[in-house]
């Protein structure tokens, strides 16, 4: 499947400051980047540097004034179908060092709040099977508002309000999974049904020795989803972070299947 985006970011920095930008589409076994382009109205010294987990890439620069960005890129999706109740829950003892840190409490992600709630709601079911129960729970319950929260609200916030967007339903399945023993993290993606278009938060979980994507929205599926980048929650994958005062002047997001 192939999958046309293109972004477009107008921002205005106040002065002088620093940007870490992770918008462009990774390079895996799963996904293909036939074409990409990244251009910047004004020439900008990038610093290059990998993200979390060896995927994707990030890109520090020092910017002042305003600031555009535009991105195009053509990927191809070559992800197997899952059947995710199939897959069994990979033993805790057995975690490598690249998997332990997403089954800890992170800055969005208390999974210690969740202890006695998912096995009172889900009983002993486990693995995959648990997994779309809990995300399936959160789609069924939740209410998706974009005034329900803001850049401090945490999962078990989330939780409480039974609202929020795209990376609430993500931080509370995570924070579920967790307090349960399923290492989970983070992905930013591209989708092509994602309403209203926009950077997407979706939810990676270990089961049987590798990463499976799942959308508690219900929104996208893994076979039409681009990965950008992952992380423990939302602080390690925004799309762009700022160190400076920035405002927002546009920003648009568009994502198609073409073939």
């Amino acid at each position: 499947m192939r999958i046309s985006i293109q972004t477009h970011l107008q921002y205005v920095m106040h002065g002088n400051g620093s940007l870490l930008l992770q918008i462009e589409a990774a390079q895996d076994d799963t996904q293909v980047i036939v074409q990409s382009n990244l251009h910047t109205k004004q020439p900008l010294a990038w610093n290059v540097i990998g993200g979390e987990d060896g995927v994707g890439q990030r890109r520090w620069a020092e910017v002042g004034g305003n600031f555009a960005c535009s991105y195009h890129a053509l990927v191809d999706i070559d992800r197997p179908s899952m059947q995710l109740p199939s897959l069994k829950t990979s033993p805790i003892a057995a975690l490598s060092e690249n998997v332990t840190p997403y089954i800890m409490p992170s800055r969005y992600c208390h999974p210690e709040a969740f202890f006695a709630f998912v096995p009172a709601q889900f009983g002993d079911a486990s693995g995959g099977t648990l997994v779309q129960q809990m995300s399936d729970w959160i789609y069924d319950h939740f209410t998706y508002d974009n005034a329900a929260s803001n850049g401090a609200t945490t999962a078990t916030d989330s939780f409480h309000a039974m609202a929020g967007v795209c990376r609430d339903y993500a931080h509370v399945l995570i924070a579920m999974a967790r307090a349960v023993g399923i290492p989970a993290r983070m992905a930013s993606v591209y989708a092509p049904n994602v309403k209203p278009q926009d950077f997407h938060a979706v939810v990676e979980v270990y089961l049987e020795g590798a990463w499976h994507l799942v959308d508690p929205t219900g929104m996208a599926d893994p076979d039409q989803m681009v990965r950008i980048g992952v992380g423990r929650d939302a602080a390690d994958v925004s799309f762009m972070t700022s160190y400076g005062q920035m405002d927002l002047l546009a920003q648009t997001v568009d994502v198609q299947v073409i073939a």
